[in-house]
């Protein structure tokens, strides 16, 4: 087979080439819509590093011609998929860069040519980082075995597994693997976590590779929803034990629950698990570090349980009261001791509930997801992405989302906002920043409220937010044959470079560290 590959990639760029190599045609008649594209790249802003961001067009046409200009320079391609090559892409974002390029559509049907209205693509002199990850995984709750851990770079299209969780399955066992993160967007130290046959922490730093083992009696279950410090070796974890929940008639079918969860921190060198956060009655989950690395934010639910103890049953049949805020914690690096909490955005007097609070680069905004109720926002069709600026939030104050609850309140303490000029009717759920905190990449199940794909959007110095654009891929028609979702999309500096036979090999380990002590950090 390997003969064939150097035929193929030729064949598709004599493809590629040919494509673009059509005539504008001088004669044709105006239409006064924008063309029927997937995906709508009209009006988006993009970075000045991005791949080409190709499209197809959906009309009956037994021709197709789209040039795209900036300037001088033109890129011309026919066929009704839109494939511009990668270098001449590149020159022209590198020229248009702080302006606009021109995309012009022609079709021709039954001999007449039709252009219809232009529309533009802004490039931003802002660069992004240059590589992403995330899990691929059916959108379903009965299979999962069948799953990677995939990095894409986003300036062409190469794609490659960091994880294959088949490596390590046989029809007598498997595992799920998730939650991959990363120390201050460095590919070289990162973590993630497999469940069930080879249950255990994954942690690589600078060559390093260790599987870990964070159960004990003392704590509720081994560490999940990681973050890592900023540049310690310390990375915070909550201890969750999930459930999920069906309904048989809500929109939302499916609800992960927490019927116990609490914070806690693994330091790598000592291997030593000490506890964060252990409040009665209180469920806390997502936490997430400040760029200084002196505030921990963290998600948490009030929760009293009627039974006289942790009641399974009874908190899925409450599952909409469970309702979280966002708190924060002040942490000493030289002393690693953390303060009290302190509320940062209180949801739940909004009937509403907060989580993944991820902060910009600047410490200036806190990103976040709200929807009705729970903690698994991505199974959520209201869930929607909201903004807050950190700037206005007195130390001893509490924040108020702007809603129909909050209007009374002044303006000083209305400082949360919903994207609006981002969300869509639909889900949108994980997200994170990119490390010059000008680009956000969000999960988003708007085109058909089941698969979830990732988007990408500018955050201009205001906090304000320019119309997303969906991933760009090599084939237009990627995300419309694709049957599974992206799960937790992350920025990187550059590839993993470690093999996902290294990461199986180490998942397969019978022996590996054991997390020791637990000792509390909070007051």
């Amino acid at each position: 087979m390997t003969p064939l590959r150097p035929l193929l990639l030729l064949m598709l760029l004599f493809f590629v080439l040919l494509s673009c190599t059509e005539k504008v045609p001088d004669n044709y008649r105006q239409a006064d819509v924008l063309p029927p594209v997937y995906p709508d790249y009209a009006d988006v802003t993009v970075p000045v590093n991005i791949a080409p961001l190709r499209f197809e067009v959906f009309a009956h046409a037994d021709a197709a011609v789209t040039r795209f200009s900036s300037g001088s320079s033109e890129i011309v391609c026919g066929g009704l998929k839109v494939c511009p090559p990668v270098d001449e892409w590149h020159d022209m974002l590198a020229a248009a860069q702080g302006s606009d390029i021109c995309v012009e559509v022609f079709i021709r049907d039954e001999g007449q040519w039709q252009r219809f209205q232009p529309f533009s693509i802004h490039v931003s002199p802002d660069s992004i980082d240059s590589w992403i990850s995330y899990r691929l995984i059916s959108p379903s709750y009965v299979s999962y075995e069948e799953l990677t851990i995939n990095q894409r770079c986003l300036e062409n299209y190469d794609e490659s597994v960091i994880v294959d969780n088949m490596l390590c399955s046989t029809e007598f066992g498997g595992q799920c693997v998730n939650c991959h993160s990363y120390q201050q967007y460095n590919p070289q130290r990162m973590q993630f976590h497999a469940r069930q046959t080879h249950a255990g922490t994954v942690i690589a730093y600078d060559g390093h590779l260790e599987k870990v083992d964070m159960r004990s009696d003392s704590l509720i279950s081994a560490g999940v929803y990681p973050a890592w410090h900023p540049w310690l070796k310390l990375i915070a974890y909550s201890t969750n034990k999930t459930m999920q929940g069906f309904h048989t008639s809500h929109p939302n079918k499916i609800e992960v629950l927490d019927s116990e969860s609490d914070l806690i921190l693994y330091d790598i060198d000592s291997h030593r698990v000490t506890t964060i956060e252990r409040e009665p009655d209180e469920l806390e989950i997502y936490p997430a570090w400040s760029p200084d690395g002196r505030s921990l934010y963290f998600c948490s639910a009030h929760f009293h349980y009627v039974s006289d103890s942790v009641n399974t049953e009874e908190i899925i049949m409450r599952a909409q009261d469970v309702r979280y805020n966002i708190y924060r914690k002040a942490f000493d690096p030289d002393t690693r001791q953390f303060g009290p909490r302190e509320m940062v955005f209180c949801a739940d007097t909004l009937l509403r509930s907060a989580t993944l609070p991820r902060i910009s680069p600047d410490g200036r905004w806190l990103l976040f997801t709200l929807g009705e109720w729970g903690c698994f926002h991505i199974w959520h069709h209201d869930a929607d992405l909201w903004m807050m600026d950190l700037a206005g939030l007195e130390s001893d104050s509490v924040a108020i989302g702007v809603d129909s609850v909050a209007q009374s309140l002044t303006p000083a303490t209305s400082v949360a906002r919903p994207l609006d000029e981002i969300n869509s009717p639909d889900t949108e759920s994980y997200h994170s920043w990119s490390s010059n905190g000008r680009w956000i990449i969000f999960s988003s199940r708007r085109h058909d409220g089941v698969f979830t794909r990732p988007f990408i959007a500018h955050i201009d110095a205001d906090g304000r937010g320019a119309k997303p654009f969906e991933l760009p891929c090599s084939d237009p028609d990627r995300h419309l044959q694709m049957l599974k979702s992206y799960n937790v999309p992350e920025f990187m500096r550059g590839p993993v470079t470690i093999t996902p036979q290294e990461f199986a090999a180490t998942l397969r380990q019978k022996t590996h560290v054991q997390a020791i002590g637990d000792e509390h950090l909070g007051r």
